[in-house]
């Protein structure tokens, strides 16, 4: 275990997800002097300082000091916050240590790690394959980026126990500046977003490739076969590669969807009757899980049972109520269009789709298409990428649209007005939260309170 004790450490953003608590708990219990600083306010940041409540930690938000980044020995920085940062660079000029939570648990972790990652797609795969190996194995750890702490874990892992971690592209970032990959990965697909940070697909795709750049050759890194820019990593990996995929794209070794179910090679590993997920992009995520479980030894008994008893992931395609016979589905995860097109392709039913939001700097043209073809009727909400959405739109033949609204009870009211039984009321933005919420998680939680005040 690396000593803290008595180190200087500097938590650089507590985040409005939380995601510098586990990081600050672990630092003060294992005898750092701890700071958090963050440039947002204690009025965003009430609940993650209620939650350090007890712990000698200093605070230093709505600013950051140079001062603080002068005089510590250690740096933990959020994965939001950019490694080009000037306060980073003082820190790195007067000699400090620049981590992140990944790179201090990569370094800690006695355990095999099997990391997802991906643009759409990899929570629900990581929760999957977390199901998976934990049916064999049941002292299997699951954290990453998905609001639970990596460092926090550390005390229940062994050497033999399973560590699954969804892995974003920023904590990826992390892990290539110290050289750390998982031993067994999976990349479930590629398209764009957050490119208000990283400015090209190449770049964002670079970032990503960490997962399995630094791999042995005795690692495994499980790819999607349909995806042209992710099949084209193949070349790249150190080690082994499997594929999934769709059984009509390909043949032979690897794990296949179709209507019948996911295939393991030409042998059917999972009836469509045991995957309670809808929709051809859970089939994938099924088949990326189930060809790194597999990878990692767990036998076809033990993926099938975590399968049938999968329960789905929280603001993804989420049933919250029927409302005068509409379906209301909460998929506030989808803050890319790449991402709300999937979830379109998800029911056949009329759709009323709520959308619109915060700019990530993404092309609207295909999501306007599928809008266009998909749904019944648009409720659109105010944000910076909605004008731009609107643009996209006016090339389309399209639904019966209202607003943009700044209140979101008032959308909601305008897509149950807009709805008949047995159609589906989607929340689907293809858009960030920024503005209107606090975060993405935010804005799910406000659909579901409104529509159970319905």
């Amino acid at each position: 275990m690396m000593n803290l004790r008595g180190k200087r450490a500097l938590v650089m953003g507590l985040g409005v997800h939380g995601g510098g608590l586990g990081v600050a708990r672990f630092l003060a219990d294992h005898g750092a002097h701890v700071t958090v600083t963050d440039l947002r306010g204690p009025e965003l940041l009430q609940s993650s300082l209620d939650a350090l409540a007890g712990y000698p930690i200093r605070f230093v938000l709505g600013r950051h000091d140079e001062a603080d980044f002068r005089s510590t020995d250690l740096v933990v920085r959020n994965p939001g916050v950019p490694r080009e940062s000037r306060f980073l660079q003082i820190a790195r000029a007067a000699g400090a240590s620049i981590e992140m939570e990944m790179t201090l648990f990569f370094r800690l972790c006695p355990g095999p790690i099997l990391g997802i990652t991906g643009t759409k797609g990899k929570t629900t795969t990581t929760l999957l394959l977390a199901a998976m190996v934990g049916a064999q194995h049941p002292d299997t750890v699951v954290a990453g980026n998905l609001c639970i702490s990596a460092l926090e874990q550390l005390d229940r892992i062994g050497a033999s126990t399973p560590v699954v971690l969804e892995l974003s592209s920023w904590q990826l970032e992390g892990l290539d500046e110290v050289q750390l990959s998982p031993r067994f990965a999976a990349v479930t697909n590629l398209s764009p977003d957050h490119l208000d940070r990283y400015g090209s697909m190449e770049a964002y795709g670079a970032a990503k490739q960490t997962i399995f750049r630094w791999q042995a050759a005795s690692d495994t890194l499980v790819l999607n076969h349909d995806d042209p820019i992710v099949s084209g990593w193949a070349a790249a990996a150190p080690g082994r590669v499997a594929w999934f995929g769709r059984r009509a794209e390909a043949d032979g070794p690897g794990t296949w969807f179709d209507d019948e179910g996911v295939w393991q090679g030409n042998e059917l590993l999972l009836a469509r009757a045991d995957i309670p997920l809808a929709g051809d992009h859970n089939l994938a995520n099924v088949a990326a899980a189930a060809g790194l479980a597999r990878a990692f030894g767990i036998t076809p008994e033990h993926i099938r049972a975590a399968t049938r008893a999968f329960g789905g992931v929280e603001h993804r395609l989420e049933f919250v109520r029927e409302v005068d016979g509409a379906r209301y589905i909460n998929d506030t995860a989808a803050t890319a269009p790449e991402a709300a097109i999937a979830a379109l392709r998800s029911f056949s039913a009329p759709i009323v789709l709520i959308a619109g939001g915060a700019d990530k700097n993404l092309p609207f043209a295909g999501f306007a298409a599928a809008i266009a073809e998909r749904t019944k009727a648009l409720v659109l909400l105010d944000g910076s990428a909605t004008p731009k959405l609107q643009a996209a739109l006016a090339q389309q033949a399209v639904p019966p649209t209202l607003g943009s609204y700044g209140d979101f009870g008032a959308a909601i009211a305008a897509a149950r007005g807009l709805a008949e039984p047995g159609d589906v009321v989607l929340l689907a933005p293809g858009c960030a939260s920024f503005g209107m919420f606090r975060n993405e998680f935010h804005r799910g939680e406000e659909f579901r309170r409104i529509v159970h005040a319905l």
